[in-house]
């Protein structure tokens, strides 16, 4: 008996059951405070070694899984405050929450790296691959496996269809063919339609989704969560306090995720649109552990409003966001797609219209969206 004991103690320990449950379950924020301090007394330092080949492997994985930590933290907070209000201002919080991460992250690696003129259009395209084939797919593969048909709202994914797909096209298309500017790029009066166009169109989007037409984007088995997922009991005030203490660490620590990146494209020659790549997995990997699990749950109307309300988000407020960032520091924006990317996007954008064009999704179509997935991840190292 005193064994048996002994042990369950030991393992309570292991667990850490032995701490709050604040404790236990904010831990993380910790390792992103700390490791946010020793780059702020240790950076230099740090980073001067980053030609060793082993050490610039060792700082690299530490910044990216201390940001995508933090991130996680962020998702986390904005799910509990997702439950507190119900669809679909829970998901439109943690779109938005994901989005403000993406352009943090965006800025600080654009702002501190080497000048890359193309890395917030690589960022961003690799969001929208990220989430419309690999999220989709996987997200309607595992939920075809479980559950063969699920359905979802149609009138709710032709929306954010019929906003995201002009604005994909007007800001990632459109600039390899104007001609009042040199190469992909879009002149003053043209980025300024651009932006108040986007910002219209989502503000007006917005309008629907929480008011005029909210029914469009809930069905029946996400108005009522799971016992198991009922919000804790942490106050509101609380809440939002945990979630602006992660995004902290986020927007330094992508700062400081700029060095590594910039040595891994430069000294080992890795390819250009690696570092959009990078940073898109940060910022993609919290929703899509969320859109994956309710897919998995049979809650697919959650999934598709994570997943094409992501996306809108990006195209949306992180591209306007970006060419005011660069006209503020004088940076070159490049945003007109090119080579083999020109083509990927419109069919995955063809793709999507047949997916979710008739309120029922099967694996077949995730196995779809997660080739043009794949596709996309050969071109990036063999474009």
């Amino acid at each position: 008996m005193n064994f048996l004991r002994i042990r369950g103690a030991l393992i309570r320990r292991a667990r850490l059951d032995w701490l709050p449950p604040i404790i236990r379950e904010e831990r993380f924020l910790g390792v992103s405070v700390a490791s946010s301090l020793a780059f702020v007394f240790f950076g230099r330092s740090i980073m001067e070694r980053l030609v060793d080949p082993l050490w610039l492997t060792l700082i690299f994985a530490w910044l990216f899984v201390a940001v995508l930590g933090s991130a996680l933290g962020v998702a986390r907070q904005a799910h509990h405050l997702a439950l507190r209000l119900g669809e679909p201002y829970g998901t439109l919080i943690l779109t938005l929450a994901a989005t403000s991460i993406e352009v943090i992250s965006i800025s600080g690696v654009m702002l501190h790296g080497a000048n890359n003129p193309t890395l917030a259009r690589d960022t961003i395209f690799a969001v929208v691959m990220i989430i419309l084939n690999g999220m989709v797919g996987l997200s309607l593969l595992v939920g075809g496996w479980r559950h063969r048909e699920q359905n979802y709202n149609l009138q709710g994914a032709n929306a954010y269809l019929s906003v995201i797909i002009p604005l994909s096209v007007l800001s990632l298309v459109l600039p390899n063919f104007t001609v009042t500017t040199a190469g992909p790029t879009l002149s003053r009066l043209q980025e300024a339609f651009l932006g108040l166009v986007t910002a219209g169109l989502y503000a007006i989007f917005l309008g629907i989704q929480t008011g005029r037409h909210r029914g469009y984007f809930t069905l029946g088995e996400i108005d009522n969560p799971p016992a198991s997922t009922q919000p804790s009991g942490h106050r509101l005030a609380w809440q939002i306090f945990l979630l602006l203490a992660y995004i902290v660490p986020v927007a330094y620590l992508a700062e400081q995720l700029a060095r590594p990146i910039d040595h891994l494209i430069e000294e080992v020659h890795a390819p250009a649109p690696l570092g959009g790549l990078i940073i898109a997995i940060l910022v993609v990997t919290p929703e899509t552990i969320s859109a994956v699990r309710a897919a998995g749950a049979n809650r697919l109307q959650r999934s598709v409003n994570i997943s094409l309300g992501s996306v809108l988000a990006t195209v949306s407020l992180t591209i306007p966001s970006m060419m005011v960032i660069s006209h503020l520091t004088g940076r070159e924006l490049v945003l007109g797609l090119q080579n083999a990317d020109l083509l990927m996007l419109p069919l995955t954008l063809l793709v999507s219209i047949v997916t979710f064009g008739s309120g029922r999704t099967n694996i077949l179509q995730g196995a779809v969206h997660f080739v043009l997935f794949a596709a996309y991840l050969v071109l990036v190292f063999q474009g």
